[in-house]
Order: C-alpha cells, then structure tokens, then sequence
C-alpha cells in the first residue's frame, strides 16, 4: 500500500460499466496494487438505467449512496430501496439489477478486487 491523496478538482467522471453512469476512480486501485478498486459513481443526466440481470466474479462488493436515491433488485431479497446515507454490501455472484434512481444520485463502491468480470444473467 501507499499513501495516495486524489483531490476532486482535479479528477474526471468518465465512461464506465454502464452507460447511463459517469465513473470516478479516487485512486485506491493504485493506491492497493489492484486488491481494492473504489469509485465515486454519478448518474447520467437524462439516461434512465436498462435493467439487466448479472453478476460480477468478484470477493466483495458495497455500495454506499452518497446523493439521491437508487432501486436495486436482488435475487435472494428482491427490491431494495436506497436513499443518501444507506448502503447494501452485496455477496459475490448475487445476481442482481439496478432498476431505477434519482437524476442526482452518487453513490461510493468499493469491491475487491479493483478489476473484476460481469456476467449477462
């Protein structure tokens, strides 16, 4: 591990897994060799989401809703309604789908490890 320090004025939301949410790395994949990947995740203004069912080959995997609100569906709980302040630590392999959100959501995941594979259900 090392210290590293991403100051937000000077990092970009970029393309990421989804097209209708705008990604942004605050440098804890560095910062970990890869073991621990975290992002600040954003809604796209004016894209609604597409939900499809699928699952990640990763350990661990939690999401923390900074702003807004987000529906997620889970296959052993089913909907779950998130607001600012909430937060869902999802088991490895959960197929799951994001269903809905606010225009203003953000949200922090964190997963280990940083790069992982998405499976279509």
């Amino acid at each position: 591990m090392k210290t590293t320090v991403v100051h937000a004025k000077d990092s970009d939301f970029d393309q990421g897994l989804r097209a209708f949410f705008a990604y942004r790395d605050i440098g804890v994949k560095s910062a970990s060799s890869g073991k621990i990947g975290a992002h600040v995740i954003r809604a796209v203004p004016g894209e609604g989401p597409k939900p499809e069912w699928h699952t990640h080959s990763l350990d661990f995997q939690m999401v923390y809703v900074l702003k807004g609100w987000v529906e997620f569906e889970y296959e052993d709980i089913g909907a779950v309604h998130l607001k600012a302040g909430d937060n869902v630590v999802q088991p490895p392999g959960i197929k799951h789908r994001e269903v809905r959100h606010s225009e203003d959501l953000e949200m922090l995941e964190v997963t280990s490890p940083a790069e992982f594979e998405t499976q279509m259900a």
